[in-house]
């Protein structure tokens, strides 16, 4: 689901002036889109989204932290409500190995230089504290809803591109 989720996010950014690369390999990790859009001083616009799209949720999107994953030997995507400490650490770890690992940082570096934005497309979440809390570390949180809305309802600077097909199939639902 997710990869129909980047497509669709890829699109909308597209048609929103975004010059975009999907599904960049980072050693074993993966971003799933970087953009970037020209700004009419000279100056780029840039931003690192994350996608991860459930119409089902059955679980937590960052993991349970890795200390107490070791302690207790449970694993990584365990279901098991969580505290608000495990909830905070576990988004912690989660927007390190998402946005701020080191080789990832020197890539968005080599593409263009400046400041990156950190965002995440959602589709359904089960715990919205989730949410809450990756929205008070800084990551701009986008519903998919939302972006599919928008796309209806505003024109963009681009009519349509790659994953217009997948879009208006999406359209026929309503």
């Amino acid at each position: 689901m997710s990869l129909l989720g980047e497509e669709v996010v890829e699109e909308w950014l597209n048609r929103n002036g975004y010059f975009t690369i999907r599904g960049i390999k980072v050693g074993v990790d993966e971003i799933d889109i970087l953009a970037i859009r020209p700004l009419p001083d000279g100056r780029h616009e840039c931003r690192h989204v994350e996608v991860t799209v459930s119409i089902n949720p059955i679980s937590y999107i960052t993991k349970v932290p890795a200390a107490i994953r070791k302690q207790t030997g449970i694993g990584a995507h365990n279901a098991k409500k969580r505290d608000t400490a495990q909830l905070t650490q576990g988004v912690r770890e989660w927007i390190e190995a998402k946005y701020n690992q080191p080789r990832k940082v020197e890539l968005r570096n080599r593409l263009c230089s400046g400041s990156w934005t950190k965002e995440l497309v959602v589709g359904t979440v089960k715990h919205e504290e989730e949410i809450s809390l990756l929205k008070e570390a800084g990551v701009t949180i986008h519903r998919l809803k939302d972006i599919l809305s928008e796309m209806m309802d505003k024109p963009g600077v681009v009519k349509a591109a790659a994953g217009a097909d997948l879009y208006d199939l999406m359209l026929l639902r309503e």
